[in-house]
């Protein structure tokens, strides 16, 4: 047994408690220096919102070793605020990005506190981009879009407040570029876990002209197929006939277009047959929109725009497959393209007439549904076999270009989803379109070319008038004799329905959907199409200078 003196513990714990004078200092000195750093890094927190600016550069994507050329906006920024920096840095961080690709710069001007603390450089690919008549697209302006979305997209995760964004050559694609890049559907999550939505702004610089109209007209398009968007994706038990026609008013009224809520019983007076049977089985009643907005004199012959309202589409009877269902609340998509382009036409106050027609009802199943081998009658007195009650979208349009009649319009143009073959044969490239005018197919080709929102010209010809009239029992058939050339069928029935004048069918239903990675500037989930497309379309019907004619 050890016996330890009373001295001894004493010194052994002095030893022990009392820490060298060297450690004492380099733990004063670490102190010292971490406050320091917490002070300045305090100093640079402390400025207020985070800012991003984006601008391009042009670079051969096939050439690793190609220095690059920013465009005049960037090249400015370049010299005037980092002093050369920011494309030195851009070059020793390897290849120049490629369209549809970003590059982020962080805290490159020589400032203490930088103005913007990120700078998103992006691939707009050769400097010679521009039509393309075999993709007939305008490659220059989808490069400024999809670049611009992801750079916008990659900036939005960073938590960023305010983007300002250059014109990269063309100030109406980069704004539609970024609005679009940056929109999600969240409306129904808890507001704490919603994404961060940052401000756009175009960046311009003292000495250069600010195509500030272009910026506004891009961010009205854009905002146009975001309504869209967000109308596809309201679920189907929170959007339905009637909760759709009051959003329609209070979107509408506010833009300067009329809207007229006409119910049931109106149908019935009007005849209106073919569109009532999809409807009577759901709790829900039918409604019927009609849309006025007069840019010009009252004498002016107006646009019909008839957009198929199906809130949800069950397939009735005939019912569709457990994967089908899911997507079936876009199946308004051709309403919603109506609703956002009136208000886009009225937002940029273009000199026309539009006149917008919505039958608005649910295919459900129910103890009054609609059968196969069903007769109705349309306005025009002609008798329609339903040979299937998941086609029913032609039976809702009908009505509703028969009653387009009435206004003597300029053309009628018809957006619906009609047949699901058309994915099959576009997948997500391009809508199918079937006209009587060659004059009209030449203008939405055109538009299609601008905004990237392409088009595709199906063939409308007798072969599939023949095939829904072959029936003995009535006057047409809504699906028609074989199994092929669905979509086809599906135009070559509406026709039917259109007596006289120029006449366009937009069949957007492999657009419906995207999976996201198609297009930078489309989130997955419902994309909208092709409402920018349309409403360039109508901007281009009443530019003398613009709209095609046939040669003599």
């Amino acid at each position: 047994m050890f016996r330890f003196s009373r001295n001894a513990i004493s010194r052994a714990s002095s030893l022990v408690l009392r820490p060298p004078v060297v450690q004492l200092q380099r733990r004063h000195a670490s102190q010292a220096i971490n406050q320091m750093l917490q002070l300045q890094q305090m100093e640079i927190c402390a400025d207020p919102p985070s800012r991003a600016l984006v601008v391009g550069v042009y670079a051969d994507e096939e050439d690793k070793n190609d220095a690059g050329i920013l465009t005049p906006t960037g090249w400015r920024y370049n010299v005037q605020k980092t002093h050369g920096r920011m494309l030195e840095v851009l070059r020793m961080s390897g290849p120049m990005p490629k369209r549809g690709e970003t590059r982020l710069l962080f805290a490159i001007e020589p400032e203490r506190v930088p103005y913007y603390s990120v700078v998103a450089i992006i691939g707009l690919g050769k400097e010679c981009l521009g039509y393309n008549p075999y993709e007939v697209l305008d490659e220059q302006k989808e490069a400024i879009r999809r670049s611009v979305a992801d750079a916008c997209r990659v900036l939005a995760e960073l938590d960023t407040d305010r983007i300002e964004v250059e014109n990269c050559g063309h100030a109406e694609s980069a704004a539609e570029g970024a609005a679009l890049g940056i929109w999600i559907y969240q409306e129904l999550r808890d507001p704490k876990r919603r994404l961060s939505v940052p401000s756009i702004d175009l960046f311009a610089t003292k000495d250069e002209i600010c195509d500030i109209e272009g910026w506004r007209i891009g961010l009205q398009k854009a905002a146009a197929q975001n309504l869209t968007r967000q109308l596809q994706e309201m679920p189907s038990n929170l959007l339905t006939p009637t909760a759709f026609a009051q959003n329609v008013v209070e979107v509408l009224c506010k833009s300067g277009v009329n809207v007229e809520v006409k119910v049931e019983g109106w149908a019935e007076s009007q005849s209106m047959h073919a569109f009532l049977a999809v409807g009577k089985a759901s709790c829900e009643p039918p409604i019927f929109l009609e849309l006025s907005y007069y840019g010009t004199c009252a004498e002016e012959r107006p646009i019909v725009l008839v957009g198929q309202g199906v809130t949800y589409d069950a397939g009735g009877l005939c019912l569709k497959q457990k994967h089908e269902l899911f997507h079936m609340r876009g199946d308004m998509t051709g309403a919603a393209v109506v609703v956002a382009t009136c208000r886009a036409v009225a937002g940029l106050r273009l000199p026309v007439n539009i006149r917008g027609l919505i039958p608005l009802c649910e295919n459900v199943i129910g103890c009054n549904s609609f059968r196969p081998g069903d007769m109705v009658k349309s306005m025009n007195g002609k008798t329609i076999e339903v040979q299937c009650t998941d086609h029913e979208d032609v039976l809702v349009l009908a009505d509703a270009l028969l009653y387009g009649q009435n206004f003597c319009p300029k053309c009628i143009i018809d957006i619906g989803t009609c047949s699901g073959y058309m994915r099959q044969s576009l997948d997500e490239a391009a809508c199918g379109v079937f006209t009587n005018s060659e004059i009209l197919w030449q203008q939405i080709k055109h538009a299609s070319m601008h905004t990237g929102d392409r088009v595709w010209r199906f063939p409308l010809w007798n072969y599939y008038s023949k095939a829904v009239r072959a029936g003995g029992r009535s006057d047409v058939q809504n699906y028609g004799i074989g199994r092929g050339g669905r979509p086809c069928k599906a135009a070559a029935f509406l026709r039917e329905f259109v007596p006289c004048g120029q006449w366009m069918h937009i069949d957007a239903t492999n657009v419906m959907i995207t999976r996201g990675d198609e297009f930078e500037y489309l989130r997955a989930g419902m994309a909208g199409r092709p409402t920018r497309t349309l409403i360039e379309f109508i901007a281009q019907t009443i530019c003398k200078d613009t709209a095609p004619k046939l040669a003599k």
